[in-house]
């Protein structure tokens, strides 16, 4: 099962890759050629983004991790005080499975920890890394090799459903693959801009902020703008009251450029999702696959809805119907 949710997390990279991939044979590349320059590029991006930001994110990650008790024992001091409520901390925290030693525990594993505490993170980055070459693997591969995939599966079935498999394939690859590349880019977009602004201003952890802020925006539908500025608002509460407000109009007039300027000119092609059925599907996602469940639950949702939309039929609405519906 769990090899088997690699292959489908390589299938979905594989699929973001697919728009550019085809725009680089269209301008006369060999298919295996344009995947090995878009994932040569790729991985170029990403290593440079780790020398650039690595050492940083992984110092303020493990700064936040330690500086959580302290941030709930002053939000619940607050809350006791504004609303005259008697929340206690300590039992909040531990309910929240943050209490000191917790961290301390966590913190150390950050930091190295003892012996029996390298060996258990050197056998955990083991697994990433296998799991991390499995997927990247087999998403070049399937890249590389869909033309092929798609002619093997095909000739074992019928013709008259060759043709059906092809278009579905075609129609998942074209609406989702574009959903993910859209998404990408605007999460990259949205977290440079967050990350810059909260530098400026010195928000707490300003990196690991921005980061979360630009992903949550874009990956949860309509309620993860604001949990995305919520986070670091609370961070920067406790520092200077006034950094809430400067949070929130940078958010406001952030978010107005993106719906009326970025979103139109990266995702004419993507198709659209209804917001509450792509709520629905990161939280579906999330309860059965966790976080990275969250971020492949739209576009699971975007293929279903795109072979439905090719192959489904709407009628028009009887007149008695749609007045009583009005």
């Amino acid at each position: 099962a769990h090899f088997a949710f690699n292959i489908l997390l390589a299938w979905l990279i594989a699929v973001s890759f697919e728009p550019v991939v085809r725009w680089l044979c269209d301008h006369g590349l060999r298919r295996g050629v344009a995947t090995a320059v878009v994932a040569v590029s790729g991985a170029f991006a990403v290593l440079g983004c780790i020398a650039l930001f690595g050492g940083v994110l992984a110092s303020q990650v493990a700064e936040l991790v330690t500086a959580l008790p302290n941030l709930v024992d002053e939000a619940v001091g607050w809350v006791n005080e504004t609303f005259g409520t008697a929340i206690d901390p300590t039992a909040l925290t531990a309910t929240l499975n943050i209490t000191p030693d917790q961290v301390t525990g966590v913190a150390g594993g950050l930091a190295g920890g003892l012996l029996g505490g390298l060996l258990g993170l050197a056998v955990s980055v083991a697994g990433i890394v296998f799991d991390l070459v499995t997927v990247v693997v087999f998403a070049i591969y399937l890249s590389a090799s869909a033309p092929q995939i798609k002619r093997f599966v095909a000739s074992w079935l019928p013709p008259a459903r060759q043709v059906t498999f092809i278009r579905v394939w075609d129609i998942s690859v074209s609406k989702a693959g574009g959903f993910l590349l859209s998404k990408l880019a605007l999460a990259a977009i949205s977290a440079l801009f967050h990350i810059g602004f909260f530098y400026l201003i010195d928000v707490p952890f300003w990196l690991p902020m921005g980061l979360f802020a630009g992903l949550v925006s874009q990956f949860i539908p309509t309620v993860g703008t604001y949990i995305g500025v919520a986070l670091p608002a609370l961070f920067a509460a406790f520092t200077d009251p006034w950094d809430i407000l400067w949070i929130a109009v940078f958010a406001t007039a952030y978010q107005q450029v993106e719906n009326y300027i970025l979103t139109p000119r990266i995702s004419t092609k993507t198709m659209d999702i209804n917001s509450g059925i792509a709520l629905a599907a990161v939280f579906v996602g999330a309860a059965l696959f966790g976080p990275i469940g969250a971020v492949i639950g739209i576009p699971i949702v975007a293929i279903v809805i795109a072979v439905i939309e090719a192959y489904g039929h709407r009628y028009a609405l009887h007149p008695i119907v749609e007045r009583r519906a009005g």
